[in-house]
């Protein structure tokens, strides 16, 4: 009879704020308020590709981008659910990773973890060079590498001093990104019905969703075509419960980041793209030339549009910078306590700082930053493909988790079933038979370099895997040595 993987305690998990660590060790703190908490988990699903990358799939899709948005947005959904169940019955700071851990093995907790990291720190030179360009349009007389230095040790400064200045700017930041939209939305609302003065009303209203061509103007297809540009997009909901570990009641910020997920992706995503779909036809040149944003923004003839969106899209990057930095060294944290990284990792200041995490995690960043300016079409293109598929296989083992962890809490405390999956085991299932769709379409798409972003990511993720598999049969083999040496 094999032996199941144990709920653990969250104030005796060494992952937890106060956990158990090493001598002089006072391990994450609390640090984080309710209000950090509430706008980390709103902004944790606006990034910057929401306001960059929809273009591509307007484009692609026409109007009936919007299905591909609902059936991504469906899915992170159910996902969050599961992750939010297993999260508020067991809140800890390798979140999805140490769920793995305990539920599949520690194959799996080593391998989705080091992936996730790596997701993250090349996130951090992509952000770090898009934030570059803009300052740099605003003060060319700093030149790009420069501003991108800047903008890392600002944001590296910052995560060092403390959790709770990460909290402030995260509160900042994605405050400014909710307002933006926000005001879009009701803006373009009332162009789309007609009461906004200085409209062209031929161009704007509900007949662009069916006219030119149609709601599928490129067909059904276009609609899993769009899905593969705008998955990415999505990455981020789920650091609301790496966060919640540093939370002074992490069940509760775990629940209420969970059950707020299909108004916030139904609002800003949904609501937004649906906008700018209205205001202008799908074909227009400008949303594929200016951006579909800024081309929303020029057709309502306000001043300065681009300008505006260039400030937006900024507060997006460094919001995911910021974010970035912070799940990078919050996941490397989880994984030295686990013993899945070097000890240092686990070690934190006196403020409850992860301070050779974040100083890791940021230097692999610059690296990165350096091989984009150095080599943009060879190595950073392959640091780009290689991690473009970490959030399906993310997503993909928080379902295989949550199917094990429901049984294993059900049996050993079922009073901390406060989140529940909807239908489970069957919606569980459904979406892992999506994920897996999703993975096996992406194998089909050579348009888009589908195939190539799934070939080399299954090759870093089968190269990892390999190592997780030796270190836990080399570990299996030292415990058998111990237990063979006799007492003395």
């Amino acid at each position: 009879m094999t032996s199941q993987p144990t709920l653990t305690e969250p104030e005796n998990d060494p992952g937890r704020p106060g956990g158990p660590g090493a001598p002089g060790d006072s391990g994450l703190q609390a640090g984080l308020k309710n209000r950090h908490l509430s706008m980390i988990a709103i902004g944790g699903v606006i990034g910057a590709g929401l306001f960059v990358g929809s273009s591509s799939g307007i484009a692609t899709a026409g109007p009936g981008i919007l299905l591909s948005y609902a059936l991504v947005g469906t899915l992170v959904v159910l996902v969050m659910r599961m992750l939010g169940e297993m999260s508020a019955a067991n809140p800890t700071s390798g979140s999805f990773s140490a769920h793995a851990d305990r539920a599949l093995g520690p194959w799996a907790g080593f391998t989705i973890g080091w992936l996730y990291w790596f997701f993250w720190v090349v996130v951090l030179a992509v952000e770090a060079t898009a934030g570059a360009a803009i300052l740099e349009g605003w003060i060319p007389a700093v030149p790009q590498w420069g501003w991108a230095l800047i903008v890392m040790v600002v944001l590296t400064a910052t995560n060092l001093v403390s959790v709770g200045s990460y909290g402030e700017f995260e509160f900042w930041f994605a405050g400014i990104k909710v307002v933006a939209i926000g005001a879009f939305i009701v803006i373009g609302g009332l162009a789309v019905f007609g009461v906004l003065p200085g409209v062209d009303s031929d161009q704007a209203g509900l007949a662009n969703l069916t006219g030119h061509g149609g709601f599928l103007p490129n067909g059904a297809g276009a609609i899993l075509t769009g899905i593969l540009l705008v998955v990415f997009s999505f990455m981020g909901s789920e650091i609301a419960t790496l966060a919640a570990g540093e939370s002074e009641d992490p069940q509760r910020a775990v629940t209420k980041a969970t059950n707020s997920i299909i108004w916030r992706i139904g609002v800003f995503y949904l609501g937004s793209i649906l906008v700018v779909v209205c205001l202008l036809p799908w074909d227009s040149k400008s949303i594929t030339e200016d951006g579909s944003y800024v081309a929303a923004l020029d057709s309502l003839g306000i001043a300065h549009a681009g300008q505006i969106m260039n400030f937006i899209v900024l507060t997006s990057v460094l919001s995911c910078l910021n974010s970035g930095l912070y799940t990078a060294s919050r996941m490397a944290f989880s994984l030295g306590r686990r013993g899945d990284a070097p000890k240092a990792f686990a070690r934190t200041t006196g403020r409850g700082v992860p301070r050779t995490a974040i100083l890791v995690s940021v230097v692999f960043g610059f690296v990165a930053v350096f091989f984009n300016y150095k080599f943009p079409d060879s190595v950073f293109l392959f640091l780009v493909n290689s991690s473009g598929a970490v959030a399906l296989f993310v997503w993909l083992v928080i379902c295989f988790s949550q199917l094990r962890m429901r049984k294993i809490i059900q049996a050993e405390a079922p009073e901390k079933l406060v989140v529940r999956m909807w239908l489970y085991p069957y919606l569980t299932w459904a979406s892992a038979a999506l994920i897996v769709f999703v993975l096996g379409y992406m194998l089909t798409d050579t348009e888009h370099d589908g195939r190539t972003t799934m070939l080399l990511s299954l090759l870093v993720a089968a190269i990892v895997l390999v190592i997780a598999v030796v270190k836990q049969r080399v570990a299996g083999r030292r415990a058998e040595d111990r237990d063979e040496i006799p007492a003395g």
